[in-house]
């Protein structure tokens, strides 16, 4: 049985700052496949020395990568993509600035062959307020920030006053109590907040590249358990986790895997034979490690951006 290609979507208003993001997906893939779904190459200026190829309906990038056009059709785009060999180890479709992500991730969840990995919204900081208070796009700005899964806080370097982020990211969460938000400069968000974490076959690990900001902490020894409760207590329990993901066991000695992204969860039955093994990612500072362990297990493993 072929895995199920795993799909983030990223939405946000115009100018929020999604190309920018995915140029640094795309230089810091690590060895993933990853694949960039856009309506047109124009709305995606990759930089140039990441490029290898060029086609008709494709461009190759360094590291395995491609962006691939879907122009209207991102249905046909999708099954095209699922019959390269190899084929991505993941899909990023970079919806338009004025589409609901939420819709989008509709038309993935029904696909077969692929599955939601999340939904990843960008604001703003400097305007989201202001574009959310507009009679005109309001509406827009809002649905977006209902849809997300992640909300990224962009261009936090641009706020000239002091709390002015946290004052953001308060509103936000506000707007989007369902959201993790994360705020960055320049589009450097982890890999693993966007695409999430270990894939099947791997055993998970801390990762070392996290950005400055981040911290994770990886499990190995994880009684038999739960898995549903488990998943649903990182998702939306008050552990500071953006993003987990790994094999558990439960009490029968089926092996689940689990995966969170902010506070959608899910747990699957898996005939793999992967060791227990989970990792859990945050901002610094708001993972509360000692909860993890009374929940999880002793902590294996840890990275920490300073």
């Amino acid at each position: 049985m072929t895995a199920e290609i795993p799909v983030t979507v990223i939405g946000g208003y115009l100018g929020a700052g999604k190309t920018t993001m995915v140029n640094q997906l795309l230089r810091n893939a690590a060895g993933r496949r990853i694949a960039i779904l856009v309506n047109e190459f124009g709305d995606l200026p990759i930089d140039e020395d990441l490029i290898e190829a060029e086609g008709e309906d494709l461009i190759a990038i360094s590291g395995g990568c491609i962006c691939c056009s879907f122009g209207s059709d991102l249905t046909a785009a999708l099954i095209k993509l699922s019959e390269l060999v190899p084929p991505p180890d993941h899909v990023v479709i970079e919806a338009s600035g004025v589409a609901m992500p939420g819709t989008v991730a509709l038309s993935i969840s029904i696909l077969s062959g692929f599955v939601l990995a999340g939904v990843v919204v960008l604001a703003d900081g400097e305007q989201v307020r202001a574009q959310a208070a507009d009679d005109y796009i309001g509406d827009t700005i809002l649905r977006q920030l209902s849809d997300a899964d992640v909300i990224v806080h962009s261009k936090t370097d641009l706020h000239t006053c002091a709390g002015t982020v946290e004052a953001v990211n308060a509103w936000l969460q506000a707007m989007a109590p369902q959201a993790k938000i994360v705020s960055t400069v320049r589009g450097r968000v982890p890999l693993e907040i966007i695409l999430g974490l270990t894939g099947p076959g791997t055993r998970p690990e801390a990762s070392p590249h996290a950005d400055v900001g981040y911290e994770s902490l990886g499990f190995r020894q994880i009684l038999p358990c739960w898995p549903n409760e488990l998943a649903q207590s990182l998702a939306t329990g008050p552990y500071g986790v953006i993003r987990a993901k790994g094999f558990v066991r439960d009490t029968d000695g089926t092996s689940w895997l689990i995966q969170t992204v902010g506070s959608r969860f899910e747990a699957q039955r898996t005939q793999t034979l992967e060791p227990a093994g989970l990792v859990c990612i945050g901002l610094r500072g708001s993972l509360d490690a000692m909860a993890l362990q009374l929940l999880i297990g002793p902590a294996s493993s840890s990275v920490r951006a300073s």
